[in-house]
């Protein structure tokens, strides 16, 4: 079984914003193999269903982006769930909007769900698809960035980040990690 975490803050007011790409490409994902994201369970919502014959688990914590850690750890401990079945999808800052980097380990690079995450499992190796958001200009607060929606300009970057996102998912379901990471980085 593989269990694939999507990064962002809960409730109505964080749906569209650059912080919540990874709920973005779960609910994508979810929506292209016909998965219902809507059992609450260990601080998240999920949904468990089949994407190309591989049994998976689409987890979005409900704990607010800096508390991650708190929901994906819970998981483990209730379902004996193995970190080298985990990818962790989110957004990033140093990557530019429209584009996905994929990594097998790293810091937390001052994201604060990944901080949680590397906290409460004791490791900074696991598997990631960082999404793009870019940084903001200069003499805007990162806050209040993050937590801004993504203007029409980059609606068409943004669909298409979510996409290949999907895509790469998909690819790592069946193939090592590595091979992905091959694929997928350009």
């Amino acid at each position: 079984m593989k269990w694939i975490v999507g990064l962002g803050n809960p409730g109505p007011q964080y749906e569209k914003t650059r912080h919540n790409v990874g709920f973005m490409a779960l609910d994508a994902l979810a929506s292209r193999h016909n998965i219902q994201i809507n059992q609450s369970k260990c601080k998240a919502l999920i949904g468990e269903g089949h994407i190309g014959g591989v049994k998976t688990v689409l987890i979005k914590p409900m704990t607010y982006m800096n508390l991650s850690g708190e929901s994906l750890r819970a998981y483990m401990d209730y379902y004996k769930a193995d970190m080298e079945d985990l990818v962790v999808v989110y957004d990033d800052l140093d990557t530019e909007v429209g584009k996905i980097r994929l990594r097998y380990q790293g810091s937390a690079g001052g994201h604060n769900g990944i901080k949680s995450i590397i906290q409460h499992t004791g490791t900074q190796s696991f598997n990631r698809i960082r999404m793009g958001i870019s940084r903001p200009e200069p003499g805007h607060a990162i806050v209040d960035y993050v937590l801004g929606t993504f203007p029409k300009k980059e609606k068409e970057l943004l669909a298409g980040m979510i996409e290949d996102t999907c895509n790469a998912l998909e690819h790592s379901l069946s193939h090592p990690f590595e091979r992905t990471m091959a694929e997928f980085n350009k």
